[in-house]
């Protein structure tokens, strides 16, 4: 199958794909919330890092949110934009039996697992479902983390390397994403697992009939 190589830890290239961003807009009520102006006056908030942003008549009501739930003005942006930009998908958690390497990843929580019969999935078990580098965050481990390569050497198989498991590598199919272990992630998330068996045996000819595994990273 070609030469293995054992490569060094690698890091997250992407972390989650709200970094900072700024809510707005004016909503007419028949009362005023409490802090928050008088109508037609404008109130200028500026997050860490980002430009002036108007939030006219929600400026009251998004730094009370903030005070209430102690979040800086990049927290309560992510909080916003992941409502919005993962919306019908669930954050679910997951990471290797020692604890060293954590992770978060958006996903349905019904799951879409692929199982490979290529001869390290074979190996290892390796059933995995896809998403995008933009919906997966390591949170903690990038330095627990070793790499192993073989024959193409386009698939990264992170693992940790006290205990040793697998819960998150870079598939050859979506070089771009991560394939994510479904028995890695914490209880309570996953609705259903429906499983599809993938000729790895045979890659290229499985790759080019399917119409779907290669686009699952940029969904």
């Amino acid at each position: 199958m070609g030469r293995a190589t054992a490569g060094s830890a690698r890091r997250s290239r992407r972390g989650s794909a709200a970094t900072a961003a700024s809510a707005g807009g004016n909503r007419r009520g028949r009362g005023k919330a409490a802090g928050e102006p008088s109508a037609g006056s404008r109130t200028q908030t500026q997050p860490s890092g980002s430009g002036a942003f108007d939030l006219g008549a929600q400026s009251g009501r998004w730094a009370a949110f903030q005070e209430r739930h102690r979040l800086s003005s990049e927290e309560a942006a992510r909080v916003l934009l992941d409502a919005y930009e993962y919306r019908g998908l669930v954050k679910h958690s997951g990471g290797c039996h020692c604890g060293a390497v954590r992770f978060e990843v958006w996903a349905s929580a019904d799951l879409h697992v692929f199982n490979c019969n290529c001869s390290i999935c074979t190996k290892k078990q390796n059933r995995h479902f896809i998403v995008p580098a933009s919906r997966f965050k390591l949170l903690k481990g990038a330095d627990n983390l070793t790499t192993y390569t073989f024959n193409t050497h386009s698939a990264q198989h992170t693992f940790c390397k006290t205990c040793g498991v697998q819960s998150f590598y870079t598939p050859r199919s979506n070089p771009d994403g991560y394939g994510i272990a479904p028995h890695c992630l914490d209880d309570g998330t996953v609705q259903t697992v429906v499983t599809e068996d993938i000729n790895g045996k045979e890659w290229e000819k499985a790759m080019k009939e399917h119409k779907t595994i290669r686009d699952m990273s940029k969904l």
